[in-house]
């Protein structure tokens, strides 16, 4: 029986108004959900959230999902995200659980196979997570891709009114902690019309 992995304390992008400019950079979508760490270790699923608090149960289909991603062992970084019925994500349905449909986003791969791959550059990183999910095509647990363009990228998200996007230096290992190799830029009209979360996590500090 393998022994059950511990939660690794997440890399935390730093805020920023603008995005990195230039080469050495990629950028992906910011989604606007909860932040997961999903552990397999043989028949063993375990769900931790953003603070290390044990998830797993909260979320069975998510469970039942990564039970089966194709690995022995695995730790993966990723973001719970409830759709509507356009398939955008759905905040609000999230926090009341009243969402059409949940998935995970997963980003960035931290073990595979009993192996720490932290200290890889974060392409290599993702290049391996992505063959095993597009291996695995389940819709619950889906690549988030990346991007070279940060301003296209960004310009998209403010049109469909998305969270906004975090940028990585795609050589950089990964790190627990806050980062100035992620960089994260939130939307101006997401940001405006989300100011009452901030009440809202102060009294709710297991996200």
């Amino acid at each position: 029986m393998l022994r059950k992995s511990a939660f690794i304390p997440p890399c935390l992008p730093t805020l920023r108004r603008e995005p990195p400019l230039g080469d050495g950079w990629v950028h992906e979508v910011k989604f606007d959900g909860w932040r997961l760490q999903l552990h397999k270790q043989g028949n063993h699923v375990a769900i931790f959230s953003k603070g290390g608090h044990d998830f797993t149960g909260r979320f069975p289909g998510i469970e039942a999902a990564f039970l089966f991603f194709p690995a022995r062992t695995a730790i993966v970084d990723a973001e719970l995200t409830a759709c509507d019925a356009e398939g955008m994500p759905d905040f609000s349905g999230l926090l009341t659980g009243n969402a059409q449909f949940l998935c995970v986003w997963a980003f960035d791969l931290l073990h595979i196979n009993e192996k720490d791959v932290r200290p890889l550059p974060f392409l290599e990183r993702k290049a391996r997570l992505a063959r095993l999910v597009r291996r695995y095509s389940n819709p619950r647990i889906r690549y988030s891709d990346h991007f070279d363009d940060a301003m296209t990228l960004l310009g998209a998200c403010k049109r469909l009114r998305m969270e906004g996007i975090v940028s990585k230096r795609a050589s950089s290992a990964y790190r627990s902690g806050t980062s100035k190799n992620w960089l994260k830029v939130k939307c101006t009209r997401w940001r405006e019309e989300n100011t009452w979360r901030h009440e809202f996590f102060k009294k709710d500090k297991h996200r």
